[in-house]
This record gives C-alpha cells, sequence and structure tokens, in this order.
C-alpha cells in the first residue's frame, strides 16, 4: 500500500488506481488543484494558516491522538482492499501505525505546507529521515554528491556506513565551488546531490538555485536538509527536489523530541512507504503520535519564535565583531554568502539563529563557554539547536567529532570555533551583559 499525506483538505491521495465514483475523482482533482495553489504560497507562515485544521473527535480545538498501533475494519472484506491500496487513508481507512497513522499524517502535512511540497513523511529522528531517503534514491553502485561540510553524523552515514553495507559511495565538494560540483557530477551513476541550505557548522549558505540547475541538468534529484533553517529558507520553492529535516531543533524548540522529516514529491514519498521496496515502510524509523500531536501544537508559532532567535543572532554577532572577535554569522555584511542569503530568504525572518565565534584554539574555545555558562549564566554547553536557552558547543570535539582532521580543515571547522544557537529566554539586553561579564573574564 502505497499513500501518500498532503496539506489538502483531502489528506492524502493514492498513487495507485483505485475504483471509485465520478465524484470520488472530482474530490480527488479539486485535492490535487487546492494543493498546487497552496503550495505556490512564498511565505510558509501563510502556507501554514492555509493547510487543514483537524478538530478533535468531539469538537476539541486540537487534534485528537490517535494512539493505536492498529485499526479494526467492519467487514474481512475491508482488509483486503485495504493491502491493495484500494481503500487507504483518504478514505480514513488505517491498518497499523508504521503504515500510517492520522495524528502523525496530520504533522506530515503541516510540514509539507511549510516546505512547499507535494507530500511529506515525519518519522523518528532526523537521521532516520536522511537515511531512508538517501536509501531510496541509491541502490548498490549509486553516487552521490555532497558539500564537505555537513552535520557529522550524516557525514559518517555518507563516508563509513554506506560504502561498507551498501557499496554507496560519496564525492564531496566545496559546495560554493558550482564547477566542483558539475564536475563531479557522473552523469547516469550520480543518483544525489546533497547539501544543507546553511551548513554545520560554519554556515556557508548553498546556492540552492544554481545548484538545483546544475543537478537537473544531468537528472540528479536534488536532497537539502533545511534544519539550520526552517521559514528563513523554503529549498523546494527554490527548486529542490526534497527536503529533509531534523524535527528536534528549531521545530520542536523544547529539547525534548527527537524527529525528522521528509518533504518531497508525492511519487518519491508513496516509493518509500511501498510494501516491498519501500525503506520508510520496511527500516520503520515510525514516529510515535504523541509525539506529533507535540509537535503539531508548534509549529504554528514556529515563525514567531525563529524571528527572535534570528534578531538575536544579528544583534550579538554585530555586537561581538565590534569587540573585535572572530564571527561568523550570515547575517553580517563581510560573510561571503550574504548577498545570496539574503536574495532567497523569506523576508521578516532573519538569517538564521546560529552564530559561531572563533576562539583560535580548541583551550580558549573552553574557557569561554564555562564562564558563559558557570560565571555569567548566559547559555549551557550542550550540543543540539533551536532551543529557547542559548547553547553552546566546540564543533569540532563534539558534533563534528566523526570527521578526521583533514576533513575539519577542508569544512573550515577550526578547533576553536564555538557554534553558538541563540535562545530568547530573558531580555536581549539581560543576555547581552552576561556575554560582557565572561568576555571580561578571559583576559
Amino acid at each position: 500500500m502505497a499513500e501518500t499525506a498532503f496539506n489538502s483538505d483531502v489528506c492524502n491521495i493514492s498513487a495507485k488506481k483505485r475504483s471509485g465514483s465520478s465524484d470520488d475523482q472530482w474530490d480527488q482533482f479539486a485535492a490535487k488543484k487546492h494543493q498546487a495553489a497552496a503550495n505556490k504560497t512564498d511565505d510558509p507562515a501563510v502556507a501554514l494558516a492555509n493547510a487543514r485544521h483537524e478538530f478533535g473527535e468531539h469538537g476539541g480545538v486540537n487534534m485528537s491522538i490517535e494512539a493505536s498501533a492498529t485499526f479494526t475494519v467492519m467487514e474481512p472484506e475491508t482488509m483486503r482492499r485495504m493491502f491493495t491500496g484500494e481503500l487507504g487513508p483518504d478514505r480514513d481507512f488505517f491498518i497499523y501505525s508504521r503504515h500510517f497513522n492520522p495524528t502523525v499524517l496530520n504533522l506530515s502535512r503541516l510540514m509539507a505546507a511549510m516546505e512547499g511540497t507535494e507530500a511529506a513523511y515525519c518519522t523518528a529522528s532526523g537521521m532516520s529521515a536522511i537515511s531512508s531517503v538517501l536509501l531510496q534514491l541509491c541502490s548498490s553502485g549509486g553516487h552521490v554528491v555532497a558539500s564537505r561540510t555537513l552535520y557529522g553524523g550524516t557525514h559518517a552515514l555518507l563516508t563509513h556506513f554506506f560504502p561498507r553495507a551498501c557499496n554507496i559511495t560519496t564525492s564531496f565538494v566545496d559546495i560554493g565551488d558550482l564547477e566542483m560540483v558539475e564536475r563531479e557530477i557522473v552523469q547516469g551513476r550520480t543518483k544525489v546531490l546533497y547539501f544543507e541550505a546553511i551548513s554545520n557548522p560554519v554556515l556557508t549558505v548553498a546556492n540552492v538555485p544554481e545548484l538545483c540547475r546544475i543537478a537537473h541538468d544531468k537528472g540528479v534529484t536534488v536532497v537539502v536538509d533545511n534544519t539550520f533553517a526552517p521559514m528563513v529558507l523554503s529549498p523546494a520553492r527554490l527548486g529542490a527536489d526534497v527536503v529533509v529535516h531534523s524535527i528536534s531543533k528549531y521545530i520542536s524548540g523544547g529539547a525534548d523530541i527527537i524527529a525528522g522529516a521528509v518533504c518531497g514529491p508525492a511519487k518519491l514519498v508513496n516509493s518509500m512507504m511501498d510494501l516491498h521496496q519501500g525503506s520508510l515502510m520496511l527500516l520503520g524509523p515510525t514516529m510515535n503520535p504523541k509525539v506529533a500531536f507535540e509537535l503539531s501544537e508548534r509549529l504554528p508559532h514556529l515563525g514567531l519564535r525563529m524571528k527572535e532567535h534570528c534578531h538575536r543572532a544579528l544583534v550579538y554577532a554585530t555586537r561581538m565583531k565590534k569587540l573585535g572577535l572572530k564571527v561568523i554569522y550570515p547575517g553580517l555584511e563581510d560573510h561571503p554568502e550574504h548577498a545570496l542569503l539574503k536574495s532567497i530568504a523569506h523576508r521578516d525572518y532573519g538569517y538564521g539563529g546560529i552564530m559561531c565565534v572563533d576562539m583560535g584554539t580548541e583551550e580558549k574555545a573552553n574557557k569561554l563557554m564555562n564562564l558563559l555558562q558557570n560565571c555569567s549564566q548566559f547559555g549551557f554547553m550542550a550540543v543540539s539547536l533551536g532551543y529557547y536557552e542559548t547553547l553552546m558547543s566546540c564543533s569540532g570535539s563534539s558534533t563534528s567529532s566523526e570527521m578526521n582532521e583533514d576533513e575539519k580543515a577542508l569544512a573550515g571547522i577550526s578547533p576553536g570555533l564555538v557554534r553558538m544557537s541563540i535562545g530568547y529566554s530573558g531580555t536581549l539586553e539581560q543576555r547581552w551583559a552576561q556575554f560582557e561579564k565572561a568576555l571580561n573574564r578571559m583576559s
């Protein structure tokens, strides 16, 4: 069974032919038309607001949580029709929550609306979303071209696990060097061009439209990780085929949930849910419906949260630079991709909530973080991002530690690079005073 969640008034439409009345066919046509119109919306907040709102079973303003693992049918014949794909979630028929669950389906529809894609599927983690989509797109002997500046876990997946377990190889490139990207794509062999919209941790901004043009000219699928820039960037609206997320970060916002999402064409998501060859169906990175409910309640205010994350990051980056610190932030005019980001980002959402301070050595980086946490309470030493408190980590020895020294050097990750996910708790001036207090103790 291969059904797909859409952010339209009909929750999903099967990719398989099904029997039905002309009314059914008209309803599906209308839903597709509605979906296409909704996804032309530029502002992701507008798209989210236009998405179908699910009410509770008894009229509650919030959707009910469907916690069942399995679902009953009234007639024996119905189950056979469900397994053949004739009946599915688009008509409110569910089999088993590893296939589809109504609560998870609702979140998937919202994610598709936000990213402007035809369909989406939410998973148990960001890494499960990344690995599942790549395994669906690449077979044994396949080839990936990927940015050399990636989250350490993704880099390890491509560098070590895929070659050993799947016979899938990767060529790493400077994603800003378009000629290098084009040169490394082998037409007929390369299946995927993979990169992060804003890279972890060095904040390189990808030229999404141009990279998509290069890849598509050679028949290659573009997969973009947009974890660092939800609302700020919409890669699918810029030409990307697939967008993946670690929902654990900004979308969750509470550092209390592990989750991921694949957003892309209905045909791809359908194939990932195929009973015989679907990576999501067969590997089973299933999201808990209680988690899906929590996340669906947080998405409506993601735009407000991102604006504050980004506003404070810009203010702090500007002030830190004036103090003489080596700051990396795409919102600063001296950032190499500042003009690019400004040209492709959504207005009013800023330049991202992540900034970096390069202290030169790991010793100085650790000293600064220690003072910021234990002396002035500016933030916490912790990995991850998107929390309402500021989180700090020395990337080279933490989230990028899977890379060797040469790989880190190529990616521009210095030993003293401190990645800061800027929070919004307290007042801006209160937190800035705490930063200055810690910095004054560095000498």
